[in-house]
């Protein structure tokens, strides 16, 4: 009787063991089926939301200062990062030919005086005669055209002299502004040719210490952007440095490079410790919009559907309709509020909840949440990887392995 009653007990302790187990068994595996989520907290900070383009930085006042005549430097008197002066001496050009020009055009000048006071002589003369009729009303008509002749070409002697002395004056390059030469392009000895174009000798920087971004801002971007605008922008020399600026126009004109259509955003930068230096270039941010302590959520949140919602009425890794601010593009959106989903992990544990909330103005990695979530709330932003392999698992009903 003792050994039934025994045997009960152990087939009775055996079938529960084994019920435990399974019990177990199942629910690690459906623990490993089930999808594991990363997720994101809901918190407050700043967003700005800017639009980027790349420029060069160049004087604001850039005068290039060339020659209108031909001939051979004789004397520099400026050079590189010289501070000049208006009507200070640049340079010399060999005046030789000039000179000669001009004493050229002094003698010619003479001959013609000399000629007009003749005929003015001989013009008197054949008026009195004409009064006492020894000559021909014809004669004294000659004397006075004769005159008239001479007097027009001492006017083209007297201008040619002139401008003789015009070409002289112009062998002495003299700076148009106070400023600093930025560039010297001759050296003394070498040949300066202006029989068609004006060569450019110096370049010369009005005002270093206020300086112009030109900056080629997309046709996608540019309904952004507005005058007043904040600007911040790096340089290559000084990586780990940020400077500031403002926009100061948008010029009409547009610019065509590959078919890449862009207009010309005039920055105007202050420089007073003369870091920046004319031709860097600079990648610059223009601030479009700005929002202080406001709620904000990673842009893999808006992009993130799970499993289960895909063909009901969204796209799995997509939203329905145009794409919204915050998408995963740093392109500036309207400051208008616009509706999204996203899904919200519970507190307690379970499945992720579809929220719908309002964005607003997005900086490329977060958008702002106008309406729809709380500080401290857990949404989910992507799936965590799952391992290919997994340790194996000793099922309770075989005993033998399994692998998940």
């Amino acid at each position: 009787m003792m050994n039934l009653k025994s045997g009960k007990f152990m087939a009775t302790l055996s079938a529960v063991v084994v019920l435990a187990g399974a019990g177990v068994w199942w629910w690690k595996h459906r623990q490993a089926e089930a999808p594991q989520y990363q997720t994101a907290t809901v918190i407050r900070g700043t967003l700005v939301q800017a639009v980027t383009a790349t420029g060069q930085l160049n004087p604001v006042v850039n005068v290039q200062v060339g020659s209108q005549i031909s001939g051979t430097i004789a004397k520099l008197f400026a050079d590189f990062n010289s501070q000049v002066t208006n009507g200070q001496i640049l340079a010399q050009i060999d005046p030789a030919t000039y000179q000669a020009n001009v004493r050229q055009a002094e003698g010619e000048l003479a001959n013609a005086q000399a000629a007009l006071a003749l005929a003015t002589v001989n013009a008197e003369r054949a008026r009195g005669l004409l009064a006492d009729r020894l000559i021909t009303q014809a004669d004294y008509d000659q004397a006075l055209a004769t005159r008239q002749q001479a007097e027009g070409t001492v006017k083209i002697k007297e201008a040619a002299l002139g401008r003789a002395r015009t070409d002289l004056d112009r062998c002495t390059i003299v700076s148009p502004i106070d400023g600093l030469v930025i560039s010297r392009n001759v050296d003394v000895g070498q040949t300066v040719a202006a029989s068609l174009s004006a060569p450019t000798l110096f370049v010369i920087a009005n005002d270093l210490t206020k300086m112009q971004i030109d900056a080629y801002v997309a046709e996608a971007d540019i309904g952004s952007v507005a005058v007043g605008q904040g600007v911040d922008f790096t340089v290559d020399a000084f990586p780990d440095r940020t400077f500031h600026g403002r926009v100061v126009q948008i010029r009409s004109a547009p610019i065509t490079v590959q078919n890449v259509v862009s207009y010309d955003t005039v920055i105007a930068v202050d420089n007073p410790d003369l870091k920046l230096r004319p031709g860097m270039t600079a990648n610059v941010s223009i601030i479009t919009a700005q929002r202080d302590a406001v709620l904000k959520i990673p842009n893999a949140a808006l992009r993130f559907r799970p499993p289960h919602a895909a063909g009901k009425g969204e796209k799995k890794n997509g939203t329905t309709g145009p794409r919204a601010a915050g998408a995963g593009s740093a392109r500036p959106q309207s400051d208008r509020p616009r509706e999204r989903t996203v899904y919200v992990l519970p507190a307690k544990g379970g499945q992720p909840q579809p929220v719908a909330i309002k964005t607003g103005i997005s900086d490329g990695m977060d958008t702002e949440v106008v309406s729809g979530l709380n500080e401290g709330d857990e949404v989910v932003t992507g799936l965590k990887a799952v391992a290919a392999t997994a340790a194996p698992v000793r099922s309770p009903f075989t005993g033998g392995m399994r692998f998940r």
